[in-house]
């Protein structure tokens, strides 16, 4: 899917010119890379906002519209501000064809409702990773890579040595030598915890906890045996009288 970007050259620098720009319904931007100078660039913000909801457009080759001139580009920073939804800067990054870039696109999951360990196993997907660091050509970089749990069993792992990644690229994280896990199926916790309560009932039923199991720290000590009161005599009785 293309998409294209609206943009032209920005004047004057500084946070006063800036402010103006926004007060305006302008974005400020960066534009760098390749073999040109950076250049100094406004968008419009109603479009630039547009955009930013698209998945795609975090993860793509776009076409920046500058001028007369239309360049590659990706994506590569964006400044929100604080509390409202109103978007402070932007920075695109221009790419050439014949080298290698490095960018995270989403993962997409599939089939997790087919999965053994979820249909029969009654299991819930945890999902570990949500995007991948990748390297490639730009004519190869993908928008999203879909992970497919169809054979995940409960309690195993999906790593990433057993994505499909497409041909032209490459996980940044698997060439370091991390094989990390993507995502696994686990037991769900709201029946983890009536067992460990079953447990606990049945120890309870079967009598006290052994003395050998307690800390001696904590075992008390036996209280000393009383000895019997003595009957009273006639006598004693006799003598209160």
């Amino acid at each position: 899917m293309a998409i294209e970007v609206n943009a032209t050259e920005r004047g004057p620098q500084g946070r006063g010119a800036s402010r103006r720009l926004r007060h305006g319904g302008k974005v400020p931007g960066v534009l760098y890379g390749g073999d040109k100078p950076a250049q100094n660039i406004e968008v419009e913000h109603q479009e630039i906002s547009l955009k930013l909801k698209q998945e795609a457009f975090h993860a793509s080759i776009l076409t920046l519209n500058l001028g007369s001139e239309k360049q590659q580009v990706l994506l590569r920073d964006v400044q929100m501000h604080p509390w409202r939804a109103e978007v402070m800067h932007v920075d695109f990054q221009r790419v050439a064809k014949d080298r290698k870039i490095h960018m995270k696109v989403p993962l997409h999951f599939i089939n997790a409702e087919i999965s053994p360990g979820v249909k029969t196993g009654g299991g819930t997907v945890n999902h570990v990773l949500s995007e991948l660091d990748i390297s490639c050509l730009p004519a190869d970089l993908p928008e999203f890579i879909e992970v497919d749990l169809v054979n995940l069993q409960m309690g195993h792992s999906m790593h990433l040595s057993e994505l499909h990644l497409p041909k032209g690229v490459e996980s940044v994280q698997l060439r370091s030598g991390d094989d990390a896990v993507v995502a696994t199926i686990v037991v769900p916790r709201a029946e983890v915890e009536p067992e460990a309560e079953a447990v606990a009932a049945e120890g309870a039923v079967a009598g006290a906890v052994p003395a050998s199991a307690v800390p001696a720290s904590e075992q008390k000590a036996p209280e000393p045996e009383k000895a019997p009161e003595k009957a009273e005599s006639k006598r004693d009785r006799g003598d209160r009288r």
